[in-house]
């Protein structure tokens, strides 16, 4: 996990792409990279699927090729679609809470304004 990277969200991004559609688990860590949290590491993903799938969230099943091996296919379950929608409650409620942060960050980080000139008589050139 990537510093103020919110925590579980390499497991909500497999929820929502399952959600999209099943899918074999090189063709998610595919997927992932506009997400930034599969940095480089298949394994992370098939880590994670296979804990999804031991708490029900996720099932699998084998599915045979004409052209190479058998492959995993993975499908969201009715309980991985529910955590899927209160995990997506959670991260709009971060994202409020980072918006609010860097709006105070960004007025924090800006060049102090020079003092006002109210009230002073303009200068003749």
């Amino acid at each position: 996990m990537r510093d103020g990277e919110p925590r579980n969200f390499l497991q909500c991004c497999l929820l929502l792409l399952l959600r999209e559609r099943p899918a074999h688990g090189y063709d998610l860590y595919e997927r992932l990279g506009p997400f930034g949290v599969a940095d480089g590491e298949p394994t992370a993903v098939y880590r994670r699927l296979r804990a999804l799938e031991q708490a029900g969230m996720v099932r699998s099943e084998w599915e045979l090729s004409d052209i190479g091996p058998a492959r995993r296919t993975y499908h969201l379950t009715e309980r991985g679609d529910a955590l899927l929608r209160s995990r997506g409650d959670a991260l709009a409620e971060t994202r409020r809470r980072l918006d609010y942060y860097l709006g105070r960050h960004a007025r924090a980080a800006a060049p102090p304004r020079a003092p006002s000139r109210q009230g002073a008589v303009p200068r003749a050139p």
